[in-house]
């Protein structure tokens, strides 16, 4: 069993930052890799980040890359997602998500998932 926790989910103006964190606990043979996602409503699910638990894998979706960097602190368990000079467009709720190996951006891919936190922007 795997179980993963988002925090750090706000309320931004466009221009502004947050930070994600997902705290993560279970096996680690379960836990090689974690994965952002979002969904806005009425969306379906897409990808926007993962980075292998040892950091040496990472890959960002088009919308993030530039602007959002993610990071694994093997101390607290968490890998987390900081977003600068957030849109409108990124208003959705996020989720942080395990695989077992490598799966990138592939959705299938990943096995546990959290239960997200709501990311606000407003024009």
């Amino acid at each position: 069993q795997v179980q993963l926790v988002e925090s750090g989910g706000g309320l931004v103006q466009a221009g502004g930052s947050l930070r994600l964190s997902c705290k993560a606990s279970g096996r680690a043979d379960d836990l090689y890799a974690v994965g952002w996602f979002r969904q806005a409503p009425g969306k379906d699910r897409e990808f926007v980040a993962a980075i292998s638990w040892r950091g040496h894998q990472i890959m960002y979706a088009d919308s993030a890359k530039a602007r959002f960097t993610v990071s694994v602190d093997k101390v607290k368990n968490t890998v987390n997602l900081q977003m600068n000079s957030l849109e409108p467009e990124d208003m959705a709720i996020y989720y942080c998500a395990s695989a077992r190996v490598w799966n990138g951006s592939y959705r299938p891919g990943y096995e546990y998932w959290g239960q997200g936190t709501q990311v606000t922007v407003s024009a």
